[in-house]
């Protein structure tokens, strides 16, 4: 619903950010990833959301990359983790570290993430260890891909595609496209896979 959110910094306490937006003030639970680049009180700041509807509760997670927006919606799709332990995780691992631990199956980088045991480690890289790898991470990485290409991406795994086989359409994709030419080239190769 709330994918976008910008406005004046108020404030900033761990891990929380209070964003002005033409006078209502949004408060935004953020990564540390994200907290440490946050501008100081008073600074225009620009984050991507994700927001959360509970019985008790609605709650605003920022992010400062599509990336960390991204492994974050991965995260929650794991049985037994929810917005908080997501938001720990990525916290406590870079998003090359915590890809890097799903490849080559090491729940012991995971456990070093507070509230973490090893039950839940197990079962993070059970059912993460298909949704990518660590190919996928190193040439996002490298690649540097563009915000066109990185909105082509985010639009074909709302479409359902996974993220390798979205990653790989992005990449064949020609240079200077629009986002909108960019989906339909991407959908053109995906076909033809």
């Amino acid at each position: 619903m709330i994918g976008r959110i910008s406005g004046i910094l108020l404030d900033k306490t761990p891990p929380h950010a209070l964003i002005d937006c033409n006078g209502v003030g949004y408060e935004c639970e953020v990564p540390m990833s994200t907290f440490y680049l946050l501008p100081q009180a008073g600074e225009k700041v620009t984050l991507l959301t994700h927001f959360v509807v509970r019985e008790d509760a609605q709650l605003l997670f920022g992010f400062g990359t599509h990336q960390e927006r991204l492994m974050f919606r991965q995260l929650l799709k794991v049985n037994g983790i929810g917005a908080k332990s997501a938001l720990a995780i990525l916290s406590g691992l870079s998003i090359e570290e915590l890809i890097q631990a799903v490849s080559l199956q090491e729940a012991g980088l995971l456990t070093r993430v507070p509230g973490i045991g090893k039950k839940t480690a197990e079962r993070l890289l059970l059912e993460l260890k298909d949704k990518f790898t660590l190919d996928s991470a190193l040439s996002m990485k490298s690649a540097g891909i563009a915000s066109i290409s990185q909105d082509v991406l985010n639009a074909l795994i709302a479409l359902g595609y996974n993220e390798r086989e979205s990653l790989n359409a992005v990449k064949s994709l020609d240079t200077n496209l629009t986002v909108n030419d960019g989906i339909k080239q991407a959908l053109k190769y995906l076909s033809k896979g």
